[in-house]
């Protein structure tokens, strides 16, 4: 008897018949899903669009609005995010976890199983580096990069995205349908071209290599691992270097030609909600590596805005490729 027809290890398909906000049928309604690093960015954009495809979403992160993070940043909390995917129309329950603690994430798996008994839907969007890639990293051959800062990286953006894998996986593989999800920076195909600096390089290769390897494991539970990045993010981060808004990004192209293509958060995650409700997703992706981009001419799914931006495209075109294109053209 192969795994997937041992009817104790799997539980029922969801029947839960709630319905999106938009009055859509929710098509992860009774799901259960763990966005791991979901304080804000793409990871807070992936719960919240999990949520409102119907998906009960754990999320998780260092920043609450009792204590910040070494990112420095208290503007963004878990508790903010799930608030939000409740009101998106899912089920948003924070739990402060610090991904490099063993102890706390085997407690919230722990948690999880308790409560819910499976996890369906498992995304690593760990980093928390952004604050030691100005002075550490950019510009900077790796044995000029202090030590600590690049073993820091390695650990943010690989160490805790493992962890994580070990400690929730025998809880993912009880589900009908396991999906694992690898957040990074760049396609296998973009990171062919050095990532600038080799902790840098690492620590963005790593998910992607992660994903495929968990892939292989997964397939026989019938799941699917895949690595994902957005293109040129315009995460609250970004948005505050460039001292812009959501409201008034276009505003920053004036510093950084590129910014004229940047997406929204939220486009890589209705993406993934899109691959997450679909039912052939391990045959079409398990095990690969993917953006926004193609994952929304796949899914038929837009940007906020209704556009379409392909950045990595773009970045291939005409950052490197030298081809005379507005980044319109790209979008």
């Amino acid at each position: 008897m192969t795994h997937n027809e041992n009817p104790q290890t799997h539980a029922p398909a969801p029947t839960d018949p709630r319905t999106a906000t938009d009055g859509r049928a929710a098509p992860l309604a009774g799901r259960i899903a763990l966005v791991a690093g979901a304080t804000r960015g793409a990871g807070r954009a992936l719960a919240v669009e999990l949520g409102r495809a119907g998906a009960t979403v754990y999320v998780t992160g260092r920043t609450t609005r009792t204590r910040a993070s070494e990112v420095g940043r208290s503007t963004e909390t878990i508790e903010e995010t799930a608030e939000l995917v409740t009101a998106a129309g899912g089920t948003g329950i924070a739990v402060p976890t610090d991904h490099l603690d063993e102890d706390r994430v085997r407690a919230l798996v722990e948690r999880i199983d308790g409560e819910q008994g499976r996890l369906d839907i498992l995304v690593n969007d760990l980093w928390g580096g952004e604050h030691l890639l100005v002075g550490s990293v950019f510009g900077k051959k790796s044995w000029e990069t202090p030590l600590a800062d690049g073993l820091r990286i390695l650990e943010l953006g690989v160490r805790s995205h493992v962890i994580t894998a070990a400690l929730a996986f025998p809880l993912l593989i009880r589900s009908d349908a396991p999906l694992h999800i690898e957040v990074t920076d760049g396609t296998a195909v973009s990171n062919r071209r050095y990532r600038e600096n080799l902790y840098y390089d690492l620590a963005k290769n790593a998910p992607i290599r992660i994903a495929f390897g968990l892939g292989e494991e997964l397939a026989e539970y019938g799941g699917a691992a895949v690595a994902v990045t957005p293109g040129f993010l315009r995460s609250e981060q970004m948005l505050g270097a460039f001292g812009v808004t959501e409201e008034n990004w276009r505003d920053a192209v004036a510093q950084e030609p590129s910014f004229a293509i940047a997406e929204s958060p939220h486009y890589l995650a209705r993406a993934v909600a899109a691959l997450a409700a679909d039912p052939d997703r391990a045959a079409r992706w398990n095990g690969k590596s993917t953006s926004s981009a193609e994952l929304a001419r796949t899914y038929g799914v837009r940007d906020v805005d209704g556009s379409r931006p392909d950045a990595w495209a773009y970045f291939e075109d005409v950052v490197y490729g030298g081809k005379a294109a507005p980044a319109d053209d790209y979008r």
